[in-house]
């Protein structure tokens, strides 16, 4: 019989008669710091491969003779187990890297108490091991129990597959709670704060669990917890673990339609709140989640068990349907974009990319890799995709693994935009620079962007891969007219950075580099869309005709006033626009076309004292939204929430607010774990079915 009395454990009696056995510690405290596995457990061993760990074992007197009596641990998982004699250092013999090894050092071996450092070779298991004490004759032997601890990857240990030489980015990369989500449109980026919640309560057991709960585990345990020594094993099952398309998996993605069943994707922000709820609802899938949700998940999950992770956000990410690398657009001759197509471009993706060596593809491929949680193709049979080596992807390595034609595509496929009338293509542009136009992650110690594009994307004037040719099209599209003449370019700009109430502001420039005059008619045109769809009907347009010389640039201005797109846009929403020109004389048609987002209105968020705050201590925080737009808002709503901060939501209504006037909401606060937590605050009105406001304040709560 056992009692567990914190990071000790009393033994009071075993089945072999005298307990010689009393106690032991499993000296948590200490080793959490040595180990760097501070508050990811407050009564569980926590400690990482490659790295010894301390133990002491008291007894009323000697806990066994040297003589004629030995000490063997033996560490169980599962099926599996393995004995480790407890050695005094001057019997050990030169260390073994891969087995285990149970030390005495001199001084550590006293009448009613010995300390033991034991130490897991540094390509063992990741998992919860059971450890036993066995002292033993040659004719008898006592058992004791001694307790669980939780083995992690070791990213401070140079032997360790997942090693990362500079302590700044494993501060970054494993031991931060707090991170950035970049989103938008590469023309308006914004950034969502996200707690990655290492340190609350039950996040270790629900990463643990996950693992538990994997196709691959309930297949074959012994072969699932041999495997688990490889990050790169690891890094797919968790990466299919995040979405429940094929197993017991964490997040159900919903990108369309009613979310009230469900929390909307874009009301989530950190991820202890979601693995807490999988965990404690017999792993039913949460709902629901987007990229950046199954990213941010995932992201949490890997740094748990001790990989280095951060998340990146592609702009302009490309889903290609056909493997060929070109994503086919669509547009009508008044500039009106359509979605006949397989292909898609995302204005923003997001995945993972996690660090870990590639000894199954060699050196050239060791350093960081993208895993993508989120369910769109299917890899060797499961929804995940990854791990693909990030070198691979800017070489165009197509053979290696995993999944790198499906990556590469999605960060460097061309565009070709092709105008249809009449079920002909009459013209047709080719963009190689739209896809992974920027390639965004949060910097080392800064809330700045990194960008990783030159990381990813290789200078396409030096390339020697083939690129794909267009498919040919089926009926009703059944010829491809002339390319667009080289001598007359078109381009798009959007004036300035677009926001929620203000006009926006539209240049078209045109160049016309041969030697006749030209008269141009055309269309320019703006529809609603999502972040990953094709876009709605137009909200506006707008006719245009231009007389250009020969070798001579024009610009035509354009605006779009608030009352033109205040009934239709929020703040989540991208609008794609485009402008489609026809020659009069030649019969040539132009076009060329942007995505942009919207910028919100700010919600002011003050709190008392500062934004850190003691932990358990209450503090009084202000919300308040001042309407900036010219416009009356009718049933206007601020909410206020944030987990390990506030119970539920906290509301403030009103029926009418006018331009100029102010709404506020006054709460409280108290944390309830430290670390970093976010409040988030949301505004809606009647006039509009969605959120056009949403803003984050970072919390740091310390002990």
């Amino acid at each position: 019989m056992q009692q567990v009395m914190g990071s000790a454990i009393c033994f009071t009696g075993t089945t072999n008669g005298h307990c010689r056995l009393k106690s032991m510690n499993f000296e948590i405290p200490e080793n959490s710091i040595s180990h760097e596995t501070q508050g990811l457990s407050r009564n569980r061993l926590v400690v990482r491969r490659g790295k010894p760990f301390k133990v002491t074992l008291k007894s009323d007197s000697w806990l066994w003779n040297p003589c004629a009596e030995s000490l063997v641990l033996e560490v169980c998982l599962g099926g599996l187990s393995k004995r480790i004699p407890v050695l005094f250092y001057e019997e050990q013999s030169h260390p073994q890297l891969y087995d285990w090894k149970a030390t005495i050092y001199p001084g550590n071996m006293h009448p009613q108490s010995v300390i033991i450092h034991i130490c897991a070779p540094v390509q063992s298991s990741v998992a919860l091991y059971e450890l036993l004490a066995h002292i033993e004759t040659r004719r008898s032997r006592k058992t004791y129990v001694l307790g669980t601890f939780v083995l992690l990857c070791n990213p401070w240990l140079k032997g360790d597959p997942v090693y990362m030489p500079l302590d700044a980015h494993k501060e970054e990369y494993i031991k931060s709670d707090y991170g950035l989500v970049y989103m938008g449109s590469s023309l308006n980026v914004s950034k969502r704060p996200w707690s990655f919640g290492l340190y609350e309560p039950g996040v270790l057991e629900a990463c643990l669990k996950l693992l538990e709960f994997s196709p691959q585990h309930l297949t074959d345990k012994n072969k699932d917890y041999t495997l688990r020594a490889d990050p790169v094993y690891l890094s797919r099952v968790v990466c299919a673990m995040i979405n429940c398309n094929d197993d017991l998996g964490i997040l159900e993605g919903k990108w369309q339609g009613s979310y009230k069943n469900g929390v909307k994707p874009t009301d989530w922000s950190g991820s202890a709140d979601i693995l807490l709820r999988w965990a404690s609802s017999k792993c039913r899938p949460v709902r629901y989640g987007q990229c950046w949700v199954f990213a941010s998940v995932l992201c949490t999950v890997m740094r748990v068990l001790g990989i280095p992770s951060r998340v990146v956000t592609v702009f302009n990410a490309a889903h290609d349907g056909n493997g060929n690398m070109i994503i086919e657009e669509f547009y009508t001759r008044t500039g009106e974009k359509f979605g006949v197509s397989k292909d898609s471009i995302w204005n923003f993706h997001v995945w993972v990319e996690c660090w870990m060596r590639r000894p199954d593809l060699g050196a050239g491929c060791d350093g960081w890799q993208v895993v993508d949680p989120t369910p769109q193709e299917k890899s060797e049979g499961i929804f995940c995709c990854g791990p693909c080596p990030v070198a691979a992807i800017q070489h165009h390595w197509l053979d290696a693994r995993y999944d790198i034609p499906f990556v590469c595509a999605s960060v460097d496929a061309d565009v070709v935009r092709l105008i249809v009338h009449n079920g002909l293509v009459v013209g047709k542009t080719v963009d190689t620079e739209c896809v992974g136009k920027l390639i965004y992650t949060k910097s080392i110690g800064s809330d700045k962007p990194e960008n990783l594009k030159l990381t990813y994307k290789p200078d396409k004037s030096q390339c020697l891969y083939p690129r794909a040719s267009p498919t040919t099209f089926k009926t009703p599209l059944i010829a491809i007219g002339g390319t667009m003449s080289p001598n007359l370019n078109v381009t798009l700009k959007i004036v300035g950075v677009p926001k929620l109430g203000e006009p926006i502001h539209i240049c078209v420039t045109i160049t016309n580099q041969c030697k006749n005059p030209r008269v141009l008619v055309g269309h320019i045109n703006a529809q609603v869309k999502e972040y990953d769809s094709s876009p709605c009907e137009a909200f506006w347009d707008a006719q245009t005709e231009v007389q250009i010389q020969p070798f001579s640039v024009t610009t035509v201005n354009h605006t779009i006033s608030h009352f033109k797109y205040q009934s239709f846009l929020a703040g989540d929403d991208i609008v794609n626009l485009a402008v489609v020109l026809k020659d009069m004389r030649t019969k040539e048609t132009f076009l060329a076309a942007e995505e942009f987002s919207i910028s919100p209105p700010q919600i002011t968020i003050q709190i008392e004292g500062g934004n850190s705050i003691q932990l358990k201590k209450q503090r009084t925080v202000l919300v308040s939204f001042t309407n900036c737009l010219s416009t009356a808002l009718y049933e206007a709503v601020l909410t206020v929430q944030g987990a390990g901060l506030l119970e539920g939501k906290q509301v403030a209504k009103i029926i009418l607010l006018q331009p100029g006037e102010k709404i506020e909401k006054k709460v409280s606060i108290t944390a309830t774990s430290p670390g970093t937590k976010l409040l988030m605050a949301t505004l809606s009105h009647s006039n509009n079915p969605n959120i056009i406001a949403r803003w984050y304040h970072k919390v740091s709560v310390t002990a």
